[in-house]
């Protein structure tokens, strides 16, 4: 991977599916009978995906979200679509706490997004993922982890009906709670992104070796 391909792919919108809270929330954030909350991404390392010589990592540091441009973050299914709720209306929350990328919505404002809610308080949508650009990273080759210590900016939190990591769930209250999981896309946009991912790996293990 040449230096050019390198700010390519910081360029270029990033989709991860994480571990989020799923407990119960003793109050809801957002006043709605169409409540989802939980996190988008957590500080602990998690295996990001499986190589031939063992698995890879990949961690956010605490701090990585100050300064990232989190203007107008919507939500969507399959990161694409109709808007289910956006933060610029009130609808949406997404901040960082002392766990991780907090996301908490209503999804009550329109007909689509109650459909949408109804599908995940059911499980027949289980999975969440979130759509972002790379700020400044690290790869730690003796750990076998990319290391992000900061994020640019998030464009969206998707309910996703094709799991890409199964490591992920979020938490579905009405007024009786419900418990649901939210992630990625299809296949082969998996497989274009683990192409991406192992180029990205080979060229900061070249830069270590040479250090």
């Amino acid at each position: 991977m040449t230096p050019n391909e390198k700010v390519k792919l910081k360029n270029e919108m990033q989709v991860r599916a994480l571990q989020v809270f799923a407990s119960a929330p003793d109050a809801k954030r957002i006043d709605s009978n169409y409540y989802v909350e939980g996190y988008a991404a957590r500080y602990e390392p998690y295996v990001l995906y499986e190589m031939e010589d063992g698995p890879v990592y990949e961690r956010f540091e605490r701090g990585c979200f100050d300064g990232c441009d989190m203007s107008d973050i919507i939500f969507q299914l399959n990161h694409q679509g109709t808007v289910m709720a956006r933060m610029s209306n009130g609808s949406l929350i997404v901040e960082p706490d002392e766990t991780g990328l907090f996301t908490a919505a209503d999804l009550g404002r329109t007909e689509a997004a109650r459909r949408l809610y109804e599908e995940i308080s059911t499980g027949m949508i289980t999975k969440m993922s979130w759509g972002f650009i790379l700020g400044d990273y690290h790869y730690d080759a003796e750990n076998r982890t990319i290391v992000h210590t900061s994020v640019k900016k998030i464009f969206d939190v998707s309910a996703v009906s094709i799991p890409a990591n199964n490591n992920t769930e979020i938490n579905a209250r009405s007024w009786a709670d419900g418990v649901i999981d939210l992630a990625a896309r299809s296949e082969a946009a998996l497989d274009e992104r683990r192409r991406k991912l192992r180029l990205k790996i080979q060229l900061q293990e070249d830069l270590y070796n040479e250090n």
